[in-house]
């Protein structure tokens, strides 16, 4: 069918928004596989999200092109309907995958950063909600009708849920994911506020992390169309449901790849790392755990660090050590002095060891 009305609209958005999706995340993948050296899980599951958002975005052109977004009375045979049905029914299967990827892999990011233990218990919270609704509304929307082709066919043979209970899962569906995006979106304020660096640098981090916000707002934007799930024009009344989802998909990609991009924003335009930055004690990225694993020493090479048994060893070892007593034990007047005073004694000894006195 030709391409007009909605079905042009079906095919220019979501093709613009996965080509900023596809740009950031191949810059978020030179970034870490070639700057950072340090790709991880969250880059998998990201390069996977938009994987998932390239076929989607080829079933959109396919479905627009079959009559997606078009009135049931546009279409001039059933098989026509059928392949409309079918391609809008796997779009909305990938745009599930999808979103859930995406909202795992920034979290998975932001555990990068994140020190306190309430930290990490939200950003699990958030996986863990995400990958089980995600699940849920997937396997509804996969198995809603029994058989499976009974939902773009339409014979009549076969039987499928209510569709009330397919909009209300999705009314669950909708809330949980707006409530994890705006989770990912605000708690890098809390991240970010912890950190040791100047605030200029703090606060244009914490607004690139916050970016998930955005993605959120597609999804409450999205909840008040799920109502024409049961529209009997339901290619046509659907169609701004699957617009916000494709924008959903594509702004969750997009804002998780832009924070991982600051090292190639410093690499050209020649803005050195910040000296006073300090690593957070306690924390471990995720993303370098299998680089720091192969750059741990080598048991053979433990040479490095003892020298070979015929060479001269001259130590010099001092040690300083700080007395703390009470006033009835043996002391000197002067440190009995001092410690009515409240101060504590440091006593400092040098020993030279000899070769002979280290006994390799």
């Amino acid at each position: 069918m030709p391409l007009e009305g909605r079905s042009e609209a079906l095919v220019a958005v979501p093709v613009v928004v996965m080509v900023i999706s596809l740009v950031t995340v191949s810059f978020r993948c030179f970034v870490r596989w070639r700057i950072l050296k340090a790709f991880g899980w969250d880059d998998t599951l990201m390069v996977l999200a938009m994987a998932l958002d390239i076929v989607l975005t080829a079933c959109a052109i396919a479905g627009a092109k079959e009559g997606v977004g078009r009135h049931f009375v546009d279409f001039h045979s059933s098989e026509d309907l059928h392949h409309a049905m079918l391609w809008w029914w796997l779009g909305q299967c990938l745009y599930i995958c999808a979103s859930g990827i995406a909202k795992v892999s920034i979290a998975l990011a932001l555990l990068r950063l994140s020190v306190q233990k309430y930290q990490r218990m939200i950003l699990w919270t958030v996986m863990g909600a995400s990958i089980c609704i995600s699940l849920i509304f997937w396997f509804l929307m996969l198995l809603q009708c029994h058989p499976v082709s009974e939902f773009w066919e339409r014979t009549g043979t076969g039987k499928c849920l209510s569709t009330d209970i397919l909009i209300n899962v999705a009314y669950v569906y909708s809330g949980i994911c707006a409530i994890c995006d705006f989770a990912l979106g605000l708690l890098p304020i809390d991240l970010v506020r912890q950190l040791q660096i100047n605030p200029k640098t703090k606060m244009a981090l914490g607004a690139t992390l916050s970016l998930g916000c955005v993605a959120s707002a597609a999804v409450i934007l999205r909840i008040p169309c799920l109502h024409y799930y049961k529209d009997i024009d339901f290619l046509y009344s659907t169609f701004s449901i699957d617009i916000w989802s494709f924008i959903e998909v594509g702004l969750g990609i997009t804002a998780g790849s832009l924070v991982t991009l600051r090292p190639l924003f410093r690499a050209v335009l020649g803005d050195p790392p910040d000296r006073k930055a300090k690593k957070s004690r306690g924390s471990m990225p995720l993303s370098s755990f299998t680089e720091y694993t192969r750059n741990r020493l080598d048991p053979e090479d433990a040479a490095v660090w003892r020298p070979p048994p015929d060479a001269t060893r001259n130590i010099t070892t001092t040690v300083i050590s700080t007395f703390r007593g009470s006033l009835n034990s043996p002391i000197t007047p002067t440190f009995a002095a001092e410690l009515k005073k409240g101060r504590s004694v440091r006593i400092k000894k040098s020993f030279h060891v000899t070769e002979e006195q280290v006994g390799y």
